[in-house]
């Protein structure tokens, strides 16, 4: 006689009360309502940030460009040239930002001649300087403004045997960047420019329109 299949045990069959459904389309609404608010919060942060990673550009300023387009040193074929010694140059000073003016406290230069100071002038007084404008700035120095003895005028001559004379010259201000009625802080800048001339006083071709590098202190 064939032995009985035993039955499988039928599952548990729960019958949830209306109460329990209730709650459990509550913490769906709670959850998707949550999710929605991340996103929204998340996506205003992307949109701020992007706004102000742009407005951080556009208002960053940039430094002033400066190069130097003539230096010369008339008489430097002369052996007594320092006895009417002069050093005449031209330099432009140019403000590249697209919106931000740059307000110019004055403008002084002095030339250097192997770190040693041989003359100094006023460039310019103070100016407001537009986006996107070029200054020339121009100057002679000559009697009182230069101090070339015998000896130094020796030395340029020695230099001159050689092929060329070394100079540098400084340009030095005191600067605040505008954006309409915001005014940054001010800074001290400096501009230098190295420059060589040819045994006829003028400058080389690998120093005219040279970019002078500037920094701030």
């Amino acid at each position: 006689m064939p032995t009985p299949t035993p039955e499988k045990p039928q599952p548990l069959q729960r019958h949830h009360t209306a109460r329990y459904y209730a709650h459990r389309v509550r913490e769906s609404l709670a959850t998707r309502v949550s999710k929605t608010i991340c996103i929204v919060f998340l996506s205003i942060l992307l949109v701020l940030g992007t706004v102000a990673f742009i407005l951080w550009l556009s208002l960053r300023p940039h430094r002033p460009r400066f190069h130097v387009h003539e230096f010369s040193v008339p008489g430097l074929d002369q052996p007594t040239g320092f006895e009417n010694a002069q050093i005449a140059f031209k330099v432009t000073a140019r403000n590249s930002n697209q919106h931000i003016g740059i307000n110019y406290y004055s403008l002084d230069g002095v030339v250097y001649y192997r770190d040693q100071q041989v003359g100094s002038i006023h460039l310019k007084d103070p100016f407001y300087q537009e986006p996107k404008t070029t200054t020339v700035l121009d100057a002679t120095l000559s009697g009182a403004t230069l101090t070339v003895s015998s000896r130094r005028w020796e030395e340029f001559m020695n230099d001159r045997g050689k092929g060329k004379v070394g100079f540098r010259l400084d340009i030095k201000s005191v600067v605040r960047f505008k954006v309409s009625t915001w005014d940054f802080h001010r800074h001290t800048m400096h501009a230098t420019c190295d420059i060589e001339v040819g045994p006829n006083g003028s400058i080389l071709p690998t120093s005219k329109d040279k970019r002078c590098p500037v920094y701030f202190t």
